[in-house]
């Protein structure tokens, strides 16, 4: 999704960031609840006793580390037990490790054009994966693109039109456990979300198969945004980040891949405007439960569509993913990157 900027009451704290102390802006409410060694901010809202059994009790939101300009597209690299993640509006693609701090990975992550005239507001990559390889894969805002690290090497261009026509800004994707990538498509990346230089006159949501492939899969979502699977891959969760009709809807996935039609999994409409956010990105646990980043923060829903509760930031939440052993939900909220320790697990942990 892309950011709007807010004001906000703050102050001045350093966080530590294992031997790493970094001077940052923060809300007064963090400076007040700092533990251990990280602050903390926000509250986790329980709806339904069910969310004791995924989220402790005492859970706290834990804030990494701050001061970017839009945080999104976390993913957890296994191999090296790093969190990586975008400054979208940076252009740059960072990296966290527990005991080393934060720093810069990919630059620039999402546009390599001239930098005068700025091409957009939010030219950077969104939304990350890792393949079955460990390669990181970057839905690319500014070059338009999904495009993929080579090992020892530079970028490998996977998918940048739809039938001759350029791709609008790729958002997020997820990848089936086949390899096909499943991503969405919406216009923030451009200079502007109508007209020149845009090329497609419709959102799509996308599969680009192993072989090089690209279908689209369906074109009636206003604004898709965060995408996830259910753990059984039956079916695909799809994030419509428009104010005007603010929802989740889930699609059966069928034989061939493609996806039946969808139905509103979960409505938010009321909320936007009104809390900070819109649907967005998601990720989900093993038993089927899904975190979904919205309006007030990140939505804990079960499989059947029941709001369990809320992960409460007070910021406009981007996005999660899991990390460490699996049990552990990283959350991007606007300039923060924060955690929270779970008692469940990713889904493919």
């Amino acid at each position: 999704m892309h950011r709007t900027p807010a004001r906000r009451s703050s102050s001045l704290l350093f966080l530590p960031l294992g031997a790493v102390a970094l001077l940052a802006i923060v809300p007064t409410a963090v400076r007040a609840q700092a533990t251990r060694n990280f602050p903390v901010i926000g509250t986790i809202h329980r709806l339904d006793p069910k969310l004791d059994e995924l989220i402790p009790k005492d859970a706290k939101i834990e804030v990494l580390s701050s001061r970017f300009q839009w945080a999104e597209g976390p993913v957890w690299d296994k191999a090296s037990g790093t969190l990586f993640f975008s400054d979208v509006i940076a252009n740059q693609t960072m990296q966290w490790k527990e005991g080393e701090g934060v720093s810069v990975y990919l630059r620039p992550s999402g546009y390599t054009g001239p930098l005068r005239p700025r091409y957009s507001k939010e030219p950077g990559a969104n939304g990350l994966m890792m393949d079955r390889e460990g390669r990181l894969i970057s839905c690319e805002h500014g070059d338009r693109r999904l495009s993929i690290l080579t090992k020892g090497g530079g970028k490998r261009t996977l998918v940048d039109n739809y039938e001759g026509k350029r791709l609008n800004s790729p958002n997020d994707g997820c990848i089936k456990s086949n390899g096909d990538i499943y991503f969405t498509d919406p216009p923030y990346g451009l200079p502007q979300q109508e007209g020149p230089p845009r090329e497609l006159d419709f959102c799509g949501v996308y599969r680009l198969a192993t072989d090089g492939k690209l279908t689209l899969l369906t074109k009636d979502m206003t604004r898709p945004n965060g995408i996830a699977f259910s753990p059984d891959e039956k079916t695909l969760y799809v994030a419509q980040s428009d104010p005007k009709e603010a929802i989740w809807k889930a699609f059966p996935v069928l034989d061939d891949g493609t996806l039946g039609a969808g139905k509103v999994f979960f409505d938010v409409t009321p909320s936007a405007g009104k809390l900070p956010g819109l649907p967005d990105g998601m990720k989900v646990d093993a038993k089927g439960n899904l975190f979904a980043t919205g309006p007030g923060g990140c939505y804990v829903f079960s499989p059947d569509g029941k709001q369990l509760g809320r992960i409460e930031t007070g910021e406009k939440t981007a996005n999660c993913a899991w990390g460490n052993d699996g049990t552990v939900l990283y959350l991007c909220a606007d300039m923060y990157i924060c955690r929270v320790k779970t008692t469940t697990k990713g889904a493919g942990w």
